[in-house]
């Protein structure tokens, strides 16, 4: 995956990418009132979304979003429960075995912290989910994250650094560490 990622807003990659949010955003509107048992239409609406066939042996409950799919890069088993959101604009891969918790929130973007430049700029830095990871219900993964093999994630943590392998992490990080 790239590193981290600067687009200026009003840019012809932001018209782009924001025409790709509102094609996606369609088709996760029309994938989540689809009947749970209407496979084939989830795995059409999938292929849309992804730009590629769902893998074998992935299993998602919707309510699933996403702004982008096609940053979205899932191993085989993966299984991500319902009503989770992949802001994928900069990459998110999920290693084989990762279990995603209800309501699971990645978010690769976001804006400078500047005030000069904030309405100026999108930032971006991928997600690495390594393989048989299982993050709990509710937990949040910011840009830039990268998390190690055999690794847990509590429920309702908030992911700001990375996580070693074999590891448990818990609880919300809102620490100052810098002001202007």
């Amino acid at each position: 995956m790239s590193g981290e990622r600067l687009m200026r807003i009003h840019s012809t990659e932001f018209r782009a990418m924001a025409e790709r949010v509102v094609q996606v955003t369609e088709l996760t509107s029309r994938l989540n009132v689809l009947p749970f048992a209407d496979e084939a239409g989830k795995a059409e609406l999938f292929q849309q979304i992804l730009g590629r066939p769902l893998p074998s042996r992935v299993t998602i409950y919707p309510p699933f979003y996403t702004d982008h799919g096609l940053n979205l890069e899932l191993a085989e088993n993966v299984f991500i429960n319902q009503n989770c959101t992949f802001l994928d604009y900069a990459g998110i891969r999920l290693g084989e075995r990762v279990m995603i918790g209800p309501k699971v929130t990645f978010i690769t973007s976001g804006h400078p912290v500047d005030p000069g430049e904030r309405r100026l700029y999108l930032t971006g830095a991928p997600i690495d989910v390594a393989e048989n990871v299982w993050i709990g219900a509710g937990a949040t993964i910011l840009p830039g994250v990268s998390i190690g093999r055999d690794a847990v994630v509590a429920a309702g943590a908030i992911v700001a650094d990375d996580v070693p392998p074999a590891s448990l992490v818990t609880g919300g990080k809102a620490t100052v560490r810098r002001t202007w």
